[in-house]
């Protein structure tokens, strides 16, 4: 009966089959190249150099190795689910980002009736796609392949909404990701993860553990999207100073919080011994906790200190905070996304408030009005003109003071958590549908569910069971 129930043979091809057709008729009928994309453009006087491919691709295909290298193998920790960690990742991620090109076509990059695709588009989508993964990253050996797609189908489209109200309405500084990927992607897992409770589980499960070779993998995800990170939180600032800024940044925060994630888990570790789930997720808060400040003028120390309070923020919170909220609050965060995209996330927006509050001319000169675009002086004012005459290009802004940035800012936490939350639960309601092929609790974080596996798969835990056998004896 239990094999009957989760068996995908024609409701997963099924779905993929139909969602192939209807996005191969999307494309068909909204999709088309964008300028630097279209021969139509590309003349004898053009010069190659100059086409937005060279400046673009190099952070695409940066963020296509945390994307399917860093997450894949971040996501393989689990001793006998090591092919659903790494092949749902790549599942989900590829589904996600041909739905996404769609979804935030429409919202973003709507233009006479068609979505002009360039690589900047693919850019946008492969924060879609992340956003996805981290919320995946809630659920990870719970769900079927058809529920994670299921999911993918329902988040990119709230994730475009919360996008576009937040960026075209409240009209913030996130240059990081910490709001619109981070908290969104946390809260929206979350969501998703209290409505799929399984109370079986809140005690833990004989198969939720990790084996030599699985943390090896696992520590390899982390180094991809240690190394890459500083793309990740630069790709959308403005090139020069900015993007250099968010590097330097970038790399000083993910550096402190990596010292001090050793630091703690001996610290914290009954035995005095480092604990490898902390260096696979402890060691990236510093890239989450200085996303909002990222390209600010916060200086190399404030990028340093946040890296250390986001790394034993996220320490603390897989030590005590993830406990209670299995017991207490229904909320099974499998991969601890609360810590690493929550907490950080929160702190980070908090920094980049403040780096917001304190920021004017004296520290930035003219380019206080081009990094916070919304306080440039609005059109009528005498101001623009000068300003304009030093940045030329420079566009109107909404004449806005710091504080009432601040405002808005703490406005759009609020309201990414808001929608994000409730997207995630209406989103669980539908995953609990019989049809999507949950697994059953005895059959959770096992890949023989859903793969053909080889004959060893299990030897970790033989072995284990083995030597086990042999000291008690």
């Amino acid at each position: 009966m239990k094999t009957r129930a989760t068996n995908l043979r024609v409701r997963f091809p099924l779905f993929v089959f139909v969602s192939e057709v209807i996005i191969v008729a999307l494309y068909a009928a909204f999709v088309t190249y964008d300028d630097q994309a279209d021969a139509k453009f590309q003349t004898n006087q053009t010069i190659p150099m100059n086409n937005a491919v060279y400046r673009d691709y190099p952070v695409f295909t940066d963020i296509q190795v945390m994307i399917f290298l860093g997450f894949g193998c971040l996501l393989a920790f689990f001793r006998l689910y090591g092919f659903g960690g790494m092949v749902f990742n790549f599942l989900t991620a590829t589904f996600a980002i041909q739905w996404a090109i769609l979804v935030q076509g429409y919202f973003q990059f709507y233009y006479d009736g068609k979505i002009h695709l360039g690589v900047i588009n693919l850019i946008n989508a492969e924060f879609a796609c992340a956003v996805v993964l981290i919320s995946f990253g809630a659920v990870l050996g719970k769900t079927s392949p058809l529920q994670l797609l299921v999911m993918a189908l329902l988040e990119v489209p709230v994730f475009a909404v919360t996008e576009w109200v937040v960026l075209n309405y409240l009209k913030i500084n996130d240059a990081g990701g910490s709001i619109l990927i981070h908290l969104f992607a946390c809260y929206f897992g979350l969501g998703v993860t209290f409505v799929l409770h399984r109370p079986s589980l809140n005690e833990g499960h004989a198969k939720e553990n990790s084996s030599y070779q699985s943390d090896i993998l696992s520590v390899m995800g982390t180094l991809f999207l240690w190394v890459f990170w500083p793309s990740f939180n630069s790709a959308l600032t403005f090139k020069g100073d900015d993007q250099h800024r968010a590097i330097l940044h970038t790399f000083i925060g993910l550096s402190a919080s990596t010292i001090t994630a050793f630091a703690l888990s001996t610290l914290l570790n009954k035995n005095g011994k480092i604990t490898m789930a902390d260096v696979q997720n402890v060691t990236l808060a510093g890239g989450v906790t200085v996303g909002a400040s990222v390209d600010m003028m916060i200086s190399p120390a404030a990028a340093y200190v946040l890296g250390m309070l986001g790394c034993t923020a996220c320490m603390l919170g897989y030590k005590y905070l993830s406990p209670f909220l299995a017991k207490r609050c229904r909320i099974q965060d499998q991969c601890g996304i609360h810590n690493l995209h929550g907490l950080t996330g929160l702190i980070s927006c908090a920094a980049g408030i403040w780096a917001i509050l304190v920021a004017d001319e004296e520290v930035y000169g003219p380019s206080l009005y081009e990094i916070f675009a919304h306080r440039a002086p609005v059109e009528s004012d005498p101001q623009l003109e000068k300003l304009q005459m030093m940045i030329p290009g420079l566009k109107p802004g909404l004449g806005r003071t710091a504080q009432e940035q601040a405002l808005f800012q703490v406005a759009a936490v609020f309201s990414a958590i808001g929608l994000a939350a409730l997207g995630g639960l209406l989103t669980g309601f539908v995953l609990r549908l019989p049809y999507f092929a949950s697994p059953s609790d005895d059959l959770c974080f096992d890949d023989r569910l859903y793969f053909e596996v080889p004959r060893d798969y299990d030897s970790p835990l033989q072995i284990n069971n083995i030597m086990m056998e042999d000291t008690s004896a």
